[in-house]
């Protein structure tokens, strides 16, 4: 699963922030960051829980004191983590959401694997278009938009105005 996660948490990220300063390529790493994670201890564990992108969070404010550059850029991987969190629909799994306050022992695969083939597969198709859309509202098909984000992660400020609408 990495077409659904990338274009969930991008379509996200327009839809909630419409920012064109964040690094859009960390918020995509965050938000295939708990399945690559995860993924190599065998299943479900602590990056599937809410605790861990409060926790990241809360570390990086307190760890970039006084580097605002740095704190904007890194504050949105756990943000990607959250994105995943949702779209990985963990909510629906009381236990891992809530980690550790419904127990401490991790059970079951990861939700992907749980989910089963045909529904991932579906939800593959439906993160290939959201990706299309956003690269619609990113303006990507200019070369020079699409060098810049490809090099930045950043999407061109002609793009936002102040009432949070796309211009394009």
């Amino acid at each position: 699963m990495v077409l659904w996660f990338a274009g969930a948490s991008l379509a996200a990220m327009w839809l909630t922030f419409r920012d064109p300063a964040i690094d859009h390529r960390l918020v995509v790493a965050g938000a295939l960051l708990p399945d690559v994670i995860d993924g190599l201890t065998g299943g479900v564990w602590i990056l599937h829980t809410l605790l861990f992108p409060i926790a990241a969070l809360c570390l990086i404010m307190v760890v970039t004191v006084g580097q605002r550059r740095w704190r904007r850029r890194l504050l949105t991987l756990p943000i990607g983590v959250f994105w995943h969190v949702i779209f990985d629909f963990v909510w629906a799994d009381r236990s891992t959401f809530w980690w550790p306050l419904d127990g401490v022992d991790f059970v079951g695969d990861l939700p992907a694997v749980e989910r089963g083939l045909a529904l991932n597969l579906g939800l593959e198709v439906v993160g290939l278009a959201l990706l299309v859309w956003v690269g619609r509202q990113f303006g990507l098909s200019d070369p020079a938009r699409r060098a810049t984000f490809l090099r930045t992660g950043r999407i061109d400020r002609s793009l936002t105005n102040p009432g949070g609408a796309a211009t394009c």
